[in-house]
């Protein structure tokens, strides 16, 4: 089912979330599959479940052929379960952003270029990654939102954060997350 994704401004998307401890529930199943519809239904990059109001240590992405991203790496379709974030080196590269709960925006976002991720999956099988790039930038920004931060929190230069019909007249827009 598609869900309605919260906008910023609302408290529910500043909150930490919850570790889930129960697997393959159909609650657990349920939930991913109206994040996987919701997702799909508006071309996003990945979704995390505050941005559907559920309170849960819980996302998901992936990229394939999309409009929104157009020559962008793909990244596999994936469910991360109480995500845990190591940065492999120091060295952050800044790149444009956009958000499913920050609609018609962009923002230059610095994040780690490459990093190792762990978690687990609907079966609680433990999932471990070593990503770079626009891998590393969509498991970053669906990762902040189970701790209660949006992309414009990040943004060092308000100067480069606005309405995408203003930041990019007339032109193709750079791709986002």
């Amino acid at each position: 089912m598609i869900r309605e994704v919260l906008r910023m401004g609302d408290p529910r998307l500043l909150r930490r979330c919850e570790e889930i401890t129960e697997f393959n529930t159909p609650a657990l199943l349920e939930l991913l599959q109206d994040m996987r519809d919701t997702m799909a239904h508006l071309s996003g990059a990945g979704l995390a479940a505050p941005q559907i109001g559920v309170n849960l240590r819980v996302v998901i992405f992936g990229v394939r052929s999309n409009p929104r991203y157009p020559g962008m790496e793909e990244v596999p379709d994936t469910v991360l379960i109480n995500p845990v974030l190591t940065p492999l080196d120091s060295e952050l590269e800044e790149g444009w952003e956009g958000c499913l709960s920050v609609p018609g925006m962009r923002g230059l976002v610095p994040r780690y270029r490459h990093l190792r991720y762990c978690g687990l999956d609907e079966n609680g099988t433990p999932l471990e990654r070593e990503v770079a790039d626009f891998h590393a930038r969509v498991v970053q920004h669906e990762v902040d939102h189970l701790d209660g931060i949006l992309y414009p929190m990040r943004i060092r230069d308000l100067t480069q954060f606005g309405f995408n019909e203003a930041l990019f007249p007339g032109q193709a827009l750079p791709a986002e997350d």
